[in-house]
């Protein structure tokens, strides 16, 4: 009985002692598991007189229930103090801003955002997107664009050449994204209504120009497309983009060796306080260039100018950003500084749509 006493004592001390969870098992394990202590008592009851094993076992019993019930107590105390540790550890201050989460605290390039928003008011006047490489031939980037021989752009200085491959011919990285017209007008069939957004390549590099930057180009071909319909499109369009609800547009006479006739455009500004600002004022800012399908590059395109006709236009989509979002520079578009991008970027789950808004 004192073995017994002893054993009580000590293994009570145990429990109490036990500082967490981990340890307070081990106390249990060492006292009542297949090798503890108080079990090895019990397995020596069988060996005992009859008279001496209900005195044993009935001590043994009390011993084993006292232990049990101080090992329940002190899990439940040891459990709540864990809780409270917890909770102090995991006090949260409700008057800071609350953290973001990682799609949260993404961004969106307003390239990305630029060109989202211009399918969608796109898509909504009846455009379909059109795509192609970016390493093209001379024959779809100048060639059947109407490009004479020996006009500037193919010259090294302004166009991004590859080494002639065994044949002769060099590819290039294409100067605009004006060879998706070719190709959409060799695969389909009119009429035609698609805009080009994609990256194109020349040889400059300033605060407005960079080697790489990016055009959208849009083309209408059909039997009666004209200049009223081709100004209906860029005032709509030009509304939309830069959410006014009116503006006043400028065609003036230019040139470019795949439309006739040919136009840049201005668009009416405000240029108060050094903000441009679109829709008001009596300022005016070159915005893009466009024309009449140029026949030659319908014949090209194995269309017949006498049968169909038809009216495209170009911009760059780097400075329609720079314009809308108040970007002073380009070069920072291509720098990848993280600091710059949470600054102008967009929250990537806050599409762009015209009933919304196109900038929400």
């Amino acid at each position: 009985m004192t073995d017994i006493a002893s054993l009580e004592t000590d293994t009570i001390a145990a429990i109490a002692a036990a500082g967490d969870e981990g340890a307070l098992e081990a106390v249990r394990v060492g006292a009542l598991g297949k090798k503890g202590s108080i079990s090895a008592l019990l397995s020596t009851l069988g060996k005992m007189a009859p008279d001496e094993r209900k005195t044993a076992g009935a001590a043994v019993n009390v011993l084993k229930d006292r232990v049990t019930e101080a090992l329940a107590t002190r899990r439940a105390t040891l459990r709540e103090a864990a809780l409270e540790a917890r909770l102090r550890a995991e006090t949260v201050d409700v008057t800071l801003p609350v953290r973001e989460t990682g799609i949260g605290a993404g961004r969106l390039h307003p390239i990305s955002q630029v060109m989202d928003e211009l399918t969608a008011i796109f898509a909504d006047l009846g455009f379909s997107i059109a795509e192609g490489p970016d390493i093209e031939t001379d024959n779809y980037n100048f060639t059947k664009l109407n490009f004479p021989p020996g006009h500037p752009a193919r010259e090294m200085h302004d166009t991004f050449f590859f080494k002639p491959d065994e044949k002769g011919e060099r590819k290039l990285l294409r100067t605009h994204t004006s060879p998706v017209q070719v190709r959409t007008m060799l695969s389909q069939q009119p009429p035609i209504r698609v805009i080009c957004p994609g990256r194109t390549y020349r040889c400059d590099s300033d605060q407005t120009h960079t080697p790489m930057f990016h055009q959208v180009e849009g083309l209408v071909i059909d039997k009666k497309a004209h200049l009223g319909h081709l100004k209906w499109v860029l005032e709509e369009s030009c509304k939309a983009f830069f959410e006014v609800p009116s503006v006043k547009m400028r065609f003036r006479p230019s040139f470019f060796p795949f439309t006739e006739p040919s136009m840049e455009v201005d668009i009416q500004c405000s240029r108060k306080g050094g903000e441009i600002r679109f829709g008001e004022g009596e300022d005016w800012l070159e915005i893009l260039g466009c024309g009449m399908v140029h026949a030659n590059v319908l014949r090209n395109c194995g269309l017949d100018p006498d049968e169909y006709q038809g009216f495209a236009w170009g911009m760059g989509i780097d400075r329609i950003a720079m314009l809308k979002y108040g970007m002073p520079d380009l070069r920072p578009f291509f720098e990848a500084d993280a600091r710059w991008l949470r600054h102008y970027g967009f929250r990537p789950l806050d599409f762009p749509t015209l009933a919304g808004g196109l900038s929400a």
